[in-house]
């Protein structure tokens, strides 16, 4: 019989080690030579008619976000600054990514952008599907 508590450790253990890779995925350089230092969270939701694009940016400005399609690839880049706080102090914890972000999403081809909104620290993109 298994010892309750080793089981326990083994399983906080494997939470750990999957937490870490998810800090990497999101937080960690991008892939394919691209200089953006941290990649934003996204979520994508599909109904009959639309495909909603949520990718969470908190405290990035709107005027610093900017999106554009390439194929069937869409590309959300900015900057998130690094808050006035930060600047000139000693940084004791660093765990909010800063810099020039970017995210890919591939997406169908047969979309067409229809509303666009940042709010809440969340960019809102909604695609109405051609065709």
């Amino acid at each position: 019989m298994r010892d309750p508590k080793n089981q326990m450790f083994a399983e906080a253990c494997a939470m750990l080690k999957q937490a870490e890779q998810l800090h990497r995925q999101f937080f960690g350089p991008s892939s394919g030579g691209h200089s953006a230092s941290w990649e934003p969270p996204v979520d994508v939701f599909e109904t009959e008619r639309e495909v909603t694009v949520i990718t969470a940016l908190p405290g990035v400005r709107p005027e610093a976000v900017r999106t554009e399609i390439e194929g069937t690839t869409l590309i959300v880049t900015g900057v998130r600054a690094i808050p006035a706080a930060g600047r000139g102090a000693n940084i004791v914890r660093l765990e909010i990514p800063y810099g020039r972000f970017e995210r890919r999403i591939a997406i169908s081809s047969r979309l067409r952008l229809i509303d666009q909104e940042l709010e809440n620290g969340c960019l809102r993109l909604i695609f109405t599907k051609a065709g």
